[in-house]
């Protein structure tokens, strides 16, 4: 299946997603384009096969195993998957995770960034080493709550890694892939004294940040890539795989045959290059910038072309 993507148009967006992508959409501000979603703020339609018209959830409440696999309970997709492209600086922010969620309310939401963009660039990722909860509420009164963040060098097919509780915000100039949970819980801690689209400052969540912080996270972000295959036709590394979603980076130039045991769903988002999907004597061209959900139940599907093709899966 593919899906009508859902924009949003947060201040600090751009039109990067559908110009890199060639996206027939009216000219205005795309910061982010969920690919796949399941909420109610943001729902995937169908948009081809005998299914287009149709929302995510529709499908999944009428088959939830079939289409989820089985390490999924329940009726949600587990996941949200988007584009990001920031034009300028988001937000100093913080989610919280599973536990701070049960504790203190809200999503959980741990989350990665994969680097699509060929600029060089930088994110803000963890507090430095000696913040406090002290000296960081002082930071936050003088607004100068971003200079006790990592600044980190990133640029493309670079992945970082956010758990819940990690203080972060995206530097301008990124393009990103985002895998997270399912969650649209995000408490702003300072926004670089920028206005929303109704002129106002935007919210900001204090207190709840503060109660959701990790205090002792000091682990680095950036995570350690491992080559799993490597021939002449196809090489296939595993980006990163935690507790919620593992994401592995295919490049191939021959046919590649993919098999599933319904264990798990396939979702795949053509990064670079141009493909075909085939199945059950179907198929689906994908171009670069395409997002597909692959059911769990499929036995398996073939793809063709010269192309890279990230994946995410849920993991054992």
């Amino acid at each position: 299946m593919t899906f009508k993507p859902v924009y949003q148009d947060y201040p600090w967006g751009g039109s990067r997603i559908p110009e890199t992508y060639n996206r027939n959409v009216p000219v205005g501000i795309y910061a982010e384009s969920w690919e796949i979603s399941d909420r109610d703020d943001g729902m995937s339609i169908v948009a081809n096969g005998d299914a287009a018209g149709k929302s995510l959830k529709e499908i999944i409440v009428s088959a939830p195993e079939q289409v989820l696999g089985t390490r999924v309970k329940g009726a949600d997709f587990p996941l949200l998957i988007k584009l990001i492209d920031a034009k300028q600086k988001l937000s100093v922010q913080v989610h919280p995770n599973d536990e701070t969620a049960a504790q203190f309310g809200g999503e959980a939401k741990t989350e990665m960034w994969y680097l699509l963009g060929e600029n060089n660039t930088q994110v803000y990722c963890g507090l430095k080493d000696g913040v406090t909860r002290e000296s960081f509420i002082e930071a936050v009164a003088t607004g100068t709550s971003g200079d006790t963040m990592r600044a980190i060098p990133v640029s493309k097919d670079d992945a970082v890694f956010v758990r819940g509780g990690r203080v972060h915000a995206i530097d301008s100039g990124c393009l990103i892939l985002e895998i997270q949970q399912n969650s649209n819980t995000t408490y702003r801690i300072y926004d670089w004294d920028r206005m929303g689209n109704d002129g106002k400052p935007r919210e900001l969540h204090i207190e709840q940040a503060l109660d959701v912080i990790n205090w002792d996270d000091s682990d680095d972000p950036i995570t350690k890539q491992e080559t799993l295959v490597d021939t002449d036709t196809f090489r296939c590394v595993n980006v990163l795989k935690c507790d919620y979603f593992q994401l592995e980076k295919m490049e191939f130039n021959a046919p590649l045959e993919v098999s599933l045991d319904g264990s798990t769903f396939h979702a795949l988002f053509v990064s670079d290059g141009a493909a075909e999907i085939c199945w059950n004597e179907e198929s689906l061209a994908l171009v670069s910038g395409t997002s597909v959900l692959v059911p769990a139940a499929m036995q398996g599907y073939t793809l063709t072309g010269n192309a890279t093709v990230l994946r995410t899966t849920v993991p054992e």
